[in-house]
């Protein structure tokens, strides 16, 4: 097995980096009264007097996207042998973990492109330095045992802060930044100093990590609540007639946030070349245009009005519905007949593992995490990405198909049943059980 999917420490030899630039932190001259040892409960070396691991989970954003409903789910099922707290910015993750009875404390908004801008660069190292002072009141008011940063941008916050307080920090990666030497330097200086990484797929390890530089990388895919994802609490009939959608028209659904690398101009490219055999077939898109602001790397507000505008230049009329963000997406899978992921490049897939769970046959991208998720022709089907000619045949085949859509969503529910909350918070537990018996806590390796 390689380094990358082993759940353990690989025993990596650490060594120096370039400085990482990152916002600066107020000093703390109490540093070194925050190093001790502490037991997890249920640790064979634990006694009764020791309590619970005090988790601090930061992230840069307010909103809720897919690495943020990953992490809700991870807080809804963690055992009694961790407390967690949150540190995040104002929004709508602040509510639903409130709602899962997790506290959480406001810092400011860091959502900023990591690209190197005379206006923006500045702008995003201030807003950085704001939030990681709120991370450091954060930690040291409760206090936290362990920072947990639930994102490569929540890694560059939550680091001076784990410096600081000499804290071990576990560095959430969820995301495959566009390849620079600003994040490649990013990158490599989070991998040598966190305590231990967590990545989402083998592919988003190889592309943070490629040198093997981290000391603790351990591959853990996203966990799902499959008690919500079940196709026999809904009809198919009676989710396309909660969509107003006709009872024999072929449905493709796609759901993810607008943006051009989710494909979603591809897909109804495709759609147009599918209409010519299957002039019934209609395209669900799901998502909202969630990161507008200026320094993100997509104008997705355009992005959005260029669809529309490309739905009536392709003469698809009322055959592409807009739905925006959803609460019901296993209801929404649920009236699809295939469901599409045909992103450029994916990190992960959580709409994979939620379409294959409630059954539907996937067409997604072979750029990334879908591949580690899909056999290729058993539970799904794999597409070379930005080819619509490609995605098109790939839909034809399934909605010439009967036969084929029954046993790929019958092989998918198989798949899907191994991505359970409760496999991913054992793994994630142990990750914690690592830093805490070890020694080596965020900056061991100093920055030179």
């Amino acid at each position: 097995m390689s380094r990358r999917a082993r759940a353990g420490p690989p025993g990596v030899v650490l060594r120096a980096v370039p400085a990482m630039p990152g916002p600066p932190i107020p000093p703390t001259p109490d540093a070194p009264a925050r190093r001790r040892t502490l037991r997890l409960v249920g640790d064979p070396a634990s006694s009764a007097a020791q309590r619970p691991l005090n988790v601090l989970y930061v992230d840069h954003t307010g909103l809720v996207g897919g690495g943020e409903r990953s992490l809700l789910a991870l807080l809804e099922a963690l055992p009694a042998q961790a407390r967690a707290r949150l540190a995040a910015p104002a929004g709508p993750l602040q509510d639903r973990a409130r709602e899962r009875g997790v506290c959480a404390w406001t810092i400011a908004e860091s959502s900023g492109s990591l690209r190197l801008h005379p206006v923006h660069t500045p702008l995003a190292l201030g807003a950085m330095a704001a939030a990681a002072t709120g991370v450091l009141r954060a930690a040291r008011g409760w206090p936290a045992d362990v920072l947990h940063a639930n994102s490569i941008r929540a890694g560059l916050i939550a680091a001076p802060v784990a410096r600081a307080l000499r804290l071990p920090l576990v560095l959430h990666v969820r995301d495959c930044l566009p390849p620079s030497p600003l994040t490649e330097r990013l990158q490599r200086g989070l991998a040598a100093n966190a305590a231990a990484v967590i990545a989402i797929s083998r592919h988003v390890a190889a592309t943070f990590d490629p040198d093997g530089v981290a000391s603790r990388l351990t591959v853990l895919p996203n966990p799902f609540d499959l008690t919500r994802l079940d196709p026999s609490r809904l009809t198919r009939a009676a989710a396309r007639e909660r969509l107003g959608l006709p009872a024999g028209a072929p449905v493709l659904g796609l759901v993810g946030q607008i943006t051009p690398w989710k494909g979603q101009e591809e897909a109804i490219r495709a759609l147009a070349q599918l209409r010519a055999g299957h002039p019934q077939a209609r395209l669900l898109i799901v998502g909202e245009a969630k990161f507008v602001a200026k320094a993100t790397r997509f104008d997705n507000r355009a992005y959005l009005d260029g669809l529309h505008r490309l739905v009536e230049e392709v003469g698809l009329g009322d055959a592409v519905r807009f739905l925006g963000e959803r609460e019901d997406i296993p209801e929404v899978m649920r009236a699809c007949d295939v469901a599409l992921t045909p992103s450029w490049e994916e990190p992960f897939g959580r709409v994979v593992v939620e379409a294959m769970a409630m059954g539907v046959p996937v067409v997604a991208t072979a750029a990334g995490g879908p591949a580690e998720i899909i056999t290729d022709g058993r539970d799904g089907l794999l597409v070379t990405p930005r080819r619509p000619d490609l995605l098109a045949a790939a839909i034809e085949r399934l909605l010439d198909d009967a036969d084929l859509r029954d046993a790929l969503g019958t092989a998918a529910r198989r798949t899907a049943s191994g991505y359970g909350a409760q496999r991913h918070v054992a793994g994630v537990m142990g990750v914690y059980r690592s830093v805490v018996r070890s020694e080596r806590k965020f900056g061991a390796t100093p920055f030179v």
